[in-house]
């Protein structure tokens, strides 16, 4: 997928809610290097330290390996998420039976990416729990805001 299906990379969330499911995705043009971001986004240890909605994310960012995420929207639940794929420098994807969230990093301007994330939850008793969940918009914007501001601070520290 495109950062294109998402709307313009500025860094504003977007939320398509229907019956059954919720949608959330944010796109953010990042003037670092690829490697650089796709570093920040697999490496579990440091999220906590750059991206103030992660408090901790325990195991490997990897390949099916299974992680516990707790985040600043619900910090009494950890999730349990699953790693379905990853295509180095380019996708990632986690999630569990509710949902599944998507990181994406295509050619940017010269020197960049374009950054999208969404995540896609739902499923058949969806209506029974949608208005308890809480709006992901300001996270996602949070997210894509501390990712560009690390990446970047990175990508001018090793000029």
């Amino acid at each position: 997928m495109t950062s294109m299906t998402y709307g313009q990379p500025d860094g504003k969330a977007t939320t398509i809610r229907k019956t059954f499911s919720r949608t959330t995705a944010v796109s953010i043009g990042i003037n670092a290097d690829r490697a650089i971001v796709w570093a920040l986004l697999t490496n579990a240890a440091d999220y906590a330290r750059w991206n103030s909605t992660i408090i901790s994310i325990e195991g490997d960012i990897m390949a099916d390996a299974k992680i516990k995420l707790k985040s600043t929207l619900d910090p009494s639940r950890t999730f349990k998420l699953h790693i379905k794929e990853m295509m180095p420098e380019e996708k990632l994807m986690w999630g569990d039976s509710m949902g599944q969230r998507t990181f994406s990093l295509n050619k940017g301007s010269v020197n960049g990416v374009t950054f999208t994330m969404h995540e896609k939850i739902g499923g058949l008793m969806f209506p029974l729990f949608a208005n308890k969940i809480p709006s992901f918009d300001a996270s996602f914007e949070a997210f894509a805001r501390d990712l560009k501001s690390e990446a970047e601070i990175i990508q001018k520290s090793s000029r």
